[in-house]
């Protein structure tokens, strides 16, 4: 039962029954140049294709000029258009040079999208191109900024850049993430007739399998920001950023791919992006050249085996795996400490903390030759398998201080390291939204159920995540700080005198300022939480043969949701009885044998 899809668009189905003889012979002809779609070089899925959909701005947010004299009929650029240019259009848009300042409007179009700007003129009074300047913005004030004189990069993606519009036309410029769209006209002595400027979203045409609905709304709301984050990054190859960290960071990919299972279930762009990125590594180097990123890599396909029961595409990898794991077990000291070369990192906040990167990566290391002993026994190679629980329990031998850190206590209570009741009590919910990052927040959220503080992680993802929802976010943040709601303004208006441009003001390490990623895939870790925790779903035998349902409310009195198996989709809806008891409503397809 799929109760939820993606809401922004729906599948075009082609009726083969009444394609005609021409477009056969010519489907055909296609076949033997490029190959089979099944079997040729490049497999064409078509459920998975990239797809376009047109937007029209919601709202103007700011003209440069209030007087009506340069800039005229402003609000028919919020009429839905057609994308033609035609001789007919009257009262367009007019933007008129003027005397002092570039004649320019702000346009905002609702929601963060991937992809570009449309733009359709009219007749201007010569015949020749215009030329105008578009800026890109996540955020109102990036939009509004130059990368000359401020944090604003065109890292990655071009966000700010030049155009000629031509006469009587269209035109479609821009690949990068963004919400905001500013329009300057940059020759003063003309005048720019516009019909429409309507912004090109990109994404992946998929249903939304998974689902989950509360009698929290924040918490569903938060459920479908995660959900949606992850979808835009879904493009070519699964990214981090769609402004910028457009690459695979094999590590950032982890909470990515555990969101992806939870909502839309198997997904070429995993594999893909797991292939592009073993390829491209050869050992003894490592994956990003960040040690974690290689350990996380394994868990990775660790985890998609479980979920999609691939034993084959886990057969493809089992070289490389197992050739890593050996490349691994000697970065390890004699009393058990790793020693791991390469990068080391975690998390960007926790990279200054030496004593809390040596605690996670030992912590990895478990965790890694764990998910290792595992895929060896799945193949049936019993050698690997006993080496690898040996490697595990000289790995124990050495338990690290995460030196109050909650990234690397955290991973202490995942890798079974260290008791995860205490490090809740000392560590995780002391000041429980401070010192966690939009990345590693997930793991510090997987630890508290481990703990059995479930109510706790609820209010962290509650105040941690919906602090970006306050602030304006439609999508999760690269990073983000419970001290910049202080006396903050939004990032969808400009902001106010004596309030605080949050995007410009805050970020560090690699995200400064409106460098900063404002939907990157990596922050949405409450998503595949809440269908785990909440809904209670976790997955015990490979392809989801068997799944146990065990829903820990906290302080919900109700919660209903959908699952993706390669069996296809389990329904649940739970709810908390008078005497505190939860009673539970399972529909599972059939294949899928259900534990409670």
């Amino acid at each position: 039962m799929i109760v939820a899809q993606n809401p922004y668009l729906k599948m075009k189905l082609i009726n083969h029954r009444t394609a005609n003889c021409f477009v056969a012979v010519f489907l055909l002809s296609m076949a033997v140049c490029y190959g089979h779609p099944k079997r040729g070089n490049n497999p064409v899925k078509k459920e998975n294709a990239l797809s376009r959909q047109y937007l029209t701005p919601v709202k103007i947010l700011w003209k440069s000029d209030q007087s009506d004299k340069y800039i005229l009929n402003a609000e028919k650029l919020l009429l839905n258009g057609n994308g033609q240019a035609d001789l007919v259009a009257t009262d367009l848009c007019m933007l008129k040079g003027g005397d002092k300042t570039n004649t320019s409007i702000l346009l905002d179009f609702g929601k963060e999208i991937q992809g570009g700007v449309q733009i359709v003129t009219g007749i201007f009074a010569v015949q020749k191109p215009i030329k105008v300047k578009i800026t890109l913005g996540e955020s109102v004030s990036e939009a509004m900024s130059s990368i000359s004189g401020s944090t604003a990069t065109n890292d990655h993606a071009m966000r700010e850049f030049e155009i000629s519009l031509p006469w009587l036309g269209k035109i479609e410029a821009g690949n990068s993430g963004f919400r905001f769209v500013k329009i300057e006209l940059l020759d003063s002595d003309r005048e720019l007739k516009l019909k429409e400027v309507r912004a090109i979203s990109i994404l992946r045409d998929i249903p939304y399998l998974g689902s989950f609905k509360s009698n929290d709304e924040r918490l569903n709301q938060i459920w479908q920001t995660g959900a949606y984050t992850v979808q835009l990054n879904m493009q070519d190859y699964l990214w981090d950023g769609i402004k910028r960290d457009r690459l695979v960071w094999v590590g950032d990919m982890h909470p990515e791919v555990m969101t992806i299972l939870s909502v839309f279930g198997n997904n070429e762009v995993v594999p893909k992006s797991l292939d592009l990125i073993r390829d491209i590594t050869k050992l003894p180097d490592y994956m990003n050249g960040i040690s974690s990123y290689s350990m996380w890599w394994v868990l990775i396909n660790y985890q998609w085996y479980m979920n999609n029961g691939d034993i084959e595409y886990l057969k493809k990898n089992q070289d490389y795996i197992f050739s890593l794991l050996d490349l691994l077990e000697k970065k390890i000291d004699s009393d058990g400490s790793e020693n791991l070369d390469g990068g080391r990192f975690l998390d960007w906040p926790t990279s200054p903390n030496k004593e809390a990167i040596h605690a996670g990566l030992q912590s990895l290391m478990v965790m890694t030759f764990d998910a290792g002993k595992k895929i060896a026994n799945v193949l049936g190679n019993n050698d690997k398998a006993v080496q690898y629980e040996s490697t595990i329990q000289l790995l124990k031998k050495h338990i690290p201080d995460p030196n109050g850190n909650k990234a690397g206590g955290a991973l202490l209570a995942l890798s079974g390291l260290s008791d995860s009741e205490k490090i809740n009590e000392t560590l995780l919910s002391v000041n429980s939204t401070e010192g966690i990052s939009s990345f590693y927040g997930y793991y510090v959220l997987q630890a508290r159920a481990m703990a059995g503080d479930y109510e706790g992680a609820l209010n962290v993802i509650r105040n941690y995540w919906g602090g970006m929802l306050d602030l304006g976010a439609t999508t999760f943040w690269e990073d983000f700080e419970m001290k910049w709601l202080e006396n903050a303004g939004r990032i969808d208006e400009i902001t106010p005198e004596g309030k605080v441009d949050v995007h410009a003001a805050y970020g560090g390490y690699c995200y400064v300022g409106l460098r900063h990623s404002l939907c990157h895939g990596w922050a949405s870790g409450p998503t595949s939480w809440l269908s785990q925790h909440v809904l209670g779903i976790t997955i015990l035998e490979p392809g989801c043969r068997k799944v146990k349902i065990e829903p820990h409310l906290g302080d919900l009195k109700w919660v209903e949701g959908t699952y993706p198996t390669p069996l296809g989709v389990i329904w649940v809806r739970h709810e908390k009885q008078a005497d505190g008891s939860i009673k539970s409503e399972i529909k599972a397809p059939k294949g899928v044998k259900i534990i409670q």
